[in-house]
């Protein structure tokens, strides 16, 4: 009986970026040692971005009839998605159809799956970020219309309610948005902002939308209304924090039957 894990990524063309993919998929690997591992990105986009500079990304469907060959009976997909959102739901809808060519196949939870998850990120993202004085924190997340988009208001509470009331959630494409952002930050006495992004990758969103030099960057738009803004792009793939998060996850998977 041949068991193996499948690291699940949407994935980036960014070099700098890729580095907090593999960062994960290094602990992953390790907490999966006695399994085949392999990975997989789901962007179409981006997999061919990365074979016109001639590297081979598996997708999820290619991963998977990879381990059939090679006589593999138990998989276990993990993805590293922040959410129980499109993507997520893609992938499950991705991996219906081999149910029924593996003994077991089964698709693992991403990183914020309930409210541990939230005060487990909130309590990593403290740490990381410590309150300064006259500085508001505001995540940068990539937001989404799916119902899962709710987990960004959440993760705001989780800091409130953990004492953090300086950190700020807002996203690019969702809710809470950047005047959702900017009507709190125009509330308080502080004019300091430190932009974090609030994604597994600091990829193109985190460079051009959040930190660009572009007018429309929520970095150049906060200076316009007079704020003073540094910004950091670290994904949150490369924090120890976020990293103990995935292999906590990924060894609750694999401690059930039949895995």
């Amino acid at each position: 009986m041949k068991k193996a894990v499948v690291c699940v990524s949407f994935g980036t063309s960014v070099p700098a970026g890729r580095e907090n993919i593999t960062a994960v998929e290094n602990v992953l690997r390790q907490a999966a040692q006695d399994r085949m591992f392999i990975s997989a990105f789901t962007s179409p986009t981006i997999r061919r971005i990365l074979r016109e500079r001639g590297e081979t990304v598996y997708s999820p469907a290619e991963a998977l009839e990879a381990l059939r060959s090679r006589g593999v009976t138990e998989v276990l997909l993990q993805p590293t998605h922040i959410l129980r959102g499109h993507e997520y739901d893609k992938l499950k809808r991705e991996a219906a159809p081999w149910r029924d060519r593996f003994d077991s196949l089964r698709v693992g939870r991403p990183l914020l799956s309930d409210t541990e998850d939230l005060r487990a990120l909130a309590a990593g993202l403290s740490a990381a970020y410590p309150q300064q004085n006259g500085e508001t924190l505001v995540l940068f997340g990539h937001g989404t219309d799916h119902a899962a988009d709710l987990v960004y208001p959440a993760l705001q509470t989780a800091f409130r309610l953990a004492g953090r009331t300086d950190v700020l959630v807002g996203t690019v494409e969702g809710w809470p948005a950047f005047g959702d952002v900017l009507a709190q930050l125009r509330a308080r006495s502080g004019k300091t902002v430190h932009l974090v992004p609030l994604m597994l990758v600091a990829g193109d969103h985190a460079l051009n939308d959040m930190a660009g030099a572009d007018p429309d960057s929520w970095k150049s738009r906060l200076e316009a209304e007079g704020f003073a803004v540094r910004a950091s792009l670290r994904g949150l793939g490369v924090m120890p924090a976020v990293q103990a998060m995935y292999r906590a996850h990924l060894e609750e998977e694999l401690r059930k039957d039949g895995i």
